[in-house]
């Protein structure tokens, strides 16, 4: 490769990045906007560690562009290939497997879920609810996080024989949100504020991807669906089967 090429290559590439770190600043600037809007003109005061903050906005800007770029390059691609890959193969059962697998590892994974449930556990402990005893703690946001778990890697199963069969995604949404006003009624009242927010933090930045990518490229391989129509709907699914999981865990733990 001669000097010229080289030359063009690093220019083509510090084009691509700088791009790229244009997009994420332009996702973040209506937070950064409204952060100095109420600082400036609300508050009137400077704002504290200004330095700190400026250095910590650019690592923001920086980590943003990094993680969406990896989606983009490994866990849409890797979520699509592994759907084709297991719907030519033609069985039922691994296709299963492979969905309620992607659901229950992602969410076990999920940094907002640990976060919660340990939180959880803390002030549980506190409300003198369970022991506040580290072990205890440790247990309770454990068995937690589990159930949270298990409840995604349902919903992804149900939401793939969904895809498989033609159900109506609206019978199934709108059946859960029933179950869950129900359950709202008998479950304690220390963990439905739990539950609610459980079928939020599941759905973030390790569990969407790939779920995502998993309907799109299932519902692309089967003949007569539609990406675009069958392919989404995951996500909803990841988010209401939680809420009914963790207010049955309140009533066992404490019913």
């Amino acid at each position: 490769m001669t000097l010229t090429q080289r030359s063009a290559v690093r220019t083509r590439l510090l084009s691509l990045i700088l791009r790229k770190l244009r997009s994420a600043f332009t996702d973040l600037f209506p937070i950064i906007l409204v952060i100095a809007f109420f600082q400036v003109v609300v508050l009137r005061q400077p704002l504290p560690h200004l330095n700190d903050v400026l250095f910590g906005s650019l690592l923001v800007v920086v980590g943003l562009t990094l993680f969406i770029e990896g989606l983009e390059m490994g866990l849409f691609p890797i979520g699509e290939a592994m759907a084709h890959a297991l719907a030519r193969k033609g069985s039922l059962f691994w296709l299963l497997a492979f969905s309620f697998a992607v659901g229950f590892s992602t969410t076990v994974a999920e940094p907002a879920l640990i976060a919660v449930a340990r939180e959880a556990a803390v002030t549980a402990a506190q409300a003198n609810l369970i022991d506040p005893s580290d072990a205890s703690i440790g247990r309770y946001a454990l068995w937690l996080r589990l159930s949270v778990a298990l409840s995604v890697g349902l919903a992804i199963l149900v939401g793939v024989l969904r895809i498989l069969w033609g159900w109506p995604v609206h019978y199934l949404i709108i059946g859960g949100y029933a179950i869950v006003m129900l359950m709202t009624m008998v479950a304690p009242e220390e963990i439905v504020g739990i539950a609610y927010d459980a079928g939020g933090v599941t759905t973030s930045t390790v569990t969407v991807p790939l779920v995502a990518a998993l309907g799109v490229g299932l519902a692309s391989t089967i003949r007569g669906r539609s990406p675009l129509l069958d392919g989404f709907g995951l996500i909803a699914f990841a988010s209401l089967l939680p809420m009914i999981f963790v207010m049955g865990y309140g009533l066992i733990i404490f019913g």
